[in-house]
Parts: structure tokens; sequence; C-alpha cells
């Protein structure tokens, strides 16, 4: 194989990352949510219904104010406000966490296209925003000038270089949350918190608080999960355009087993995947022929059910996930 073969393939693999680590954004984002949330002992299954809200609030305001940051600040207040139904639903009324999650996801996915339909009259979507209205690649510094040095050049260029805002807060949030759960007095707190909420509370510490603070930061992680489908990925909101990418974040959370860096790798998987679906549409598979359409956007739900199943080992949640705390008196 000659190096202009070597070099085309090693371009071509840098795009598929490339479509790994975009498509894999809002993955990220809403697993670090779940993650968080779980951690501390508060079952979210609502990642999906705040996702879409937040997706729906961004394109909305984005589109009638013009500008991309006043939907981004709607996104995160609508996602954080629902973050803060369901801590009230579970964590101060002790209700069912998973009804309360799925009443969110319900709430979400028709009232957006009511309030869609209410404001825009175009059946539930946002019109087509403009490219001064959508937040735009990023280009770092050097990236045009290194893109002619062989194999650094392109990675830097095509890889590193050229993603838009939530992806790179996406990939900056993991290191975060890693660093908050192992070197923080707060991560300490919500571990416990979701382990033994009554050494927690014993200790003078307030469960509830804990419990809060973690849904919350759970809803922003959603809410930047919405802005990057409708305003930065996509050119507006479409109903249903979370398409399950949150109850994915939760598969691949639980594959992950509740740890930051194995999440991101199951993230990844994930977003490989859909690159690959999209990429092999049409294409010429030997023995196969033409790659059946259908069956290539299976694959990452066929995934996220071979890992719901406990195929690959078992997860073991954290001991007071989804019990309500009933503090002593």
């Amino acid at each position: 194989m000659d190096w202009a073969a070597l070099s085309e393939l090693w371009i071509d693999t840098l795009r598929i990352l490339d479509g790994s680590f975009r498509l894999a954004t809002p993955l990220i984002l809403c697993a670090m949510a779940g993650l968080v949330s779980e951690r501390s002992g508060v079952i979210d299954i609502g990642l999906e219904g705040k996702m879409l809200a937040a997706a729906f609030a961004a394109a909305a305001v984005a589109s009638l104010s013009g500008s991309p940051w006043a939907g981004l600040v709607a996104a995160l207040g609508v996602s954080a406000a629902l973050a803060l139904v369901h801590g009230f639903a579970c964590i101060t009324h002790r209700g069912e966490q998973i009804i309360s999650g799925v009443a969110i996801n319900i709430l979400a996915s028709g009232g957006t296209v009511v309030a869609g339909i209410a404001l825009f009259r175009q059946g539930g979507q946002s019109p087509p925003l403009m490219a001064d209205e959508r937040f735009r690649p990023i280009a770092l510094p050097g990236a045009e000038a290194l893109s002619g040095i062989p194999v650094i050049g392109p990675f830097y260029a095509e890889l590193v270089s050229g993603h838009t805002l939530p992806v790179y807060l996406a990939l900056i949030a993991v290191p975060l949350v890693a660093w908050m759960l192992a070197r923080t007095t707060f991560g300490l707190r919500l571990r416990a918190t979701g382990e033994m909420p009554l050494a927690v509370d014993s200790a003078g510490v307030s469960v509830v608080l804990i419990r809060y603070r973690a849904v919350l930061i759970a809803g922003l992680l959603c809410g930047l999960a919405g802005v990057f489908l409708s305003t930065a990925h996509g050119a507006g909101f479409v109903r249903e355009m979370s398409a399950g990418k949150g109850y994915i974040a939760l598969a691949a959370m639980i594959f992950g087993k509740w740890r930051p860096w194995p999440v991101l790798g199951a993230c990844l998987l994930f977003g490989f995947l859909e690159t690959a679906a999209a990429r092999l549409q049409g294409v010429q598979l030997p023995l196969i022929g033409e790659a059946p359409v259908e069956l290539i956007l299976m694959l990452p739900y066929v995934a996220t059910v071979v890992l719901l199943a406990g195929f690959f080992g078992r997860a073991i949640p954290p001991k007071a996930l989804g019990v309500p705390y009933r503090k002593e008196r």
C-alpha cells in the first residue's frame, strides 16, 4: 500500500472518529447527568425528557431572539426546572423515582409539540435556524496551518479542531465529573449519600440538599445535550428529535458501572455505531451485498438492549439507589 493510500485511510479513520465524538456528545452529557444523579441515590429515567425539552427551548428562543446564547440560557433553565420537579417529587415527597422520570419524559414529548404548534404553527417544529442563530464549529488556533503536516496535522485539524461548543463542553465534563466525585468533599458526600445516606445524615450533612444538588447538576448537563441537538448539530427543533438518546445514555452509564471514564468509553462506542450506520448505508459488503439500511439503523438500539440485558457482566448500582431517605427523628 503506497503512502497516498495510507494517508487516505488515515483521513477516513479520523473522519469516523470525528463523527463518533459528535454523535456521542448528547450521550456523554446525559450519561454524566445520570451518573451524578444516581451516585447520589436518585434514579433519573427522565434524561430523555429533559434533553428534549431543552432542545425545544434552545431552538425556540434562538429563533425568536436571534441569539444561540439566549437559547442556551433558556435550555439550561427549562432542564433545571424539570430536574427540580423530579427532585421535589422524589426527594421531598419520597415518590416513586421511575414513575416521576417517565412522567417527565411524557410531559416533554407532548409539551414540546403543543408549545411548538402554539408558537410557530409548523406542526410542532421550530423554524430553521440561520447561521448566526446556531453554535458554529470552532477552528482552533493553527488548525489550517498544521493541516499539511503528515499524521499530526490531519489529527489536529480533523479530530481536535472544528467542533461546536457543546462537543468541547461534553469532553470537559467527563474529567470534571471524575474529579468532583473522587477529589472533592461534595463528591465524597454525594457518593456516600448513594451508598449509606444514614451515615451522611449522622455526620450532620443534609441528604436532601446533596440529592437536590445532584439532580440540579444532572438537569444542567441534560440542558447542554438539548442545546447540542437543536442549535449545534441540528438547525432547529424537530419533534422527538432526541430519538431515545436519553435511554441509550442510561445503558452507557450502566455498562460503565457508574464510573466516568468507562461511561465515556461506552458513549463513544454508541457514537461509533451511529457513525458507522450512517456511513454504511448503500455500501456493498462482502457476501451480503448492499448493507440493509434498516439493520444498520438498528445497531445502536440493539447494542443498548444487549448491554442492558447484562451480557457483559453484572453492574452493581449504588446501594441506596432508588430508596427514598426518611430522616430518623
